[in-house]
């Protein structure tokens, strides 16, 4: 994958950011030292409702490449769906403003695409690391070996990759549709399912990398842990077509939170030596078993009328 294409269609990377102005302009930097050639490129960067004292347009605008637009909508997904609404691109990347692509990010990932061209779908590596490898959290560590971002695990089994780190082309869009807007999580599994379905191949490709750092607060984690419950609660309960089925899912739900998946967790965790020793185990154990808590209470919230947050 080494060789430059022959031809270089204009790509457009989409990067909804929330309140992130400060890790969203490292993502921008590394975007600005692509290998890709410059006049091949645009980057959208969609505000999604950040807080005035954010000021987005000022930051990312400092940056070549740069378009910024606004959609108030709540979720990663509608500011996604925004900015596939402006993109001139032929291929649409996607990423986060918590992410750092490498430098051949975009070269690599759309030879990806020019070299099969029955592909819709290149999901890149999302490579979790550190900010001191030498004084790493259990928090951290929960985020890096339980939590990640096993994106060939997600192609293979799921058909689908996380939109830190997708390619694809426009006319995929076309044929499948853009992303459910009111998903506050979960979207981009959902739409990865509809592109596998439509027939397209799709590609787990290593060396297309985005560096993703570890979250590091409770709260960071409590919030990832809100936001997927409500994503899963939308995309398998809701969905289903009686009362009956939708009370059935939810039970089991909150039963695999709770006590389906507590031995083998419990299991695997004491046997990983990624984890350190036995007593940092046992307390990445304990935010487990807290998450999962969290996990099922936001489904029973939601079953009793509440709705989703975004995280």
């Amino acid at each position: 994958m080494s060789e430059k294409p022959i031809t270089e269609p204009f790509v457009s990377v989409i990067i909804p950011v929330y309140n992130d102005t400060k890790r969203l302009q490292i993502c921008l930097a590394a975007l600005e030292q692509q290998t890709y050639r410059p006049d091949c490129y645009e980057i959208v960067v969609v505000d999604n409702g950040s807080d005035p004292d954010q000021d987005v347009g000022a930051i990312a605008t400092q940056c070549e490449h740069v378009v910024v637009i606004k959609e108030l909508a709540p979720g990663s997904y509608a500011a996604r769906n925004k900015g596939i609404s402006v993109a001139r691109g032929d291929v649409i990347a996607f990423t986060d403003a918590d992410c750092i692509p490498s430098s051949t990010w975009l070269e690599t990932g759309v030879n990806y695409l020019l070299e099969n061209p029955d592909c819709g779908l290149v999901a890149g590596k999302i490579e979790m690391f550190f900010d001191d490898p030498d004084n790493v959290s259990v928090v951290e560590l929960y985020d890096h070996v339980v939590m990640g971002f096993p994106q060939e695990e997600f192609v293979k089994r799921r058909k689908a990759g996380m939109t830190a780190n997708i390619f694809t082309r426009k006319p995929v869009i076309d044929k499948v549709g853009i992303f459910r807007a009111h998903l506050k999580s979960q979207g981009d599994l959902e739409w990865g399912a509809r592109v596998f379905e439509a027939g397209f191949q799709q590609i787990y490709a290593e060396d297309v990398c985005v560096a993703h750092p570890t979250r590091k607060s409770l709260r960071e984690i409590c919030r990832r842990t809100l936001r997927l419950a409500g994503g899963v609660y939308d995309i398998y309960v809701t969905q289903e077509s009686s009362m009956w089925k939708r009370n059935k899912r939810f039970v089991r739900l909150v039963a695999d939170d709770l006590v389906l998946r507590v031995v083998g967790t419990t299991k695997s965790v004491l046997r990983d030596e990624r984890l350190g020793g036995v007593s940092t185990r046992i307390k990445v154990l304990g935010i487990i078993y807290l998450m999962k808590s969290i996990s099922a209470y936001e489904k029973i919230r939601l079953r009793l009328g509440g709705r989703t947050q975004r995280g």
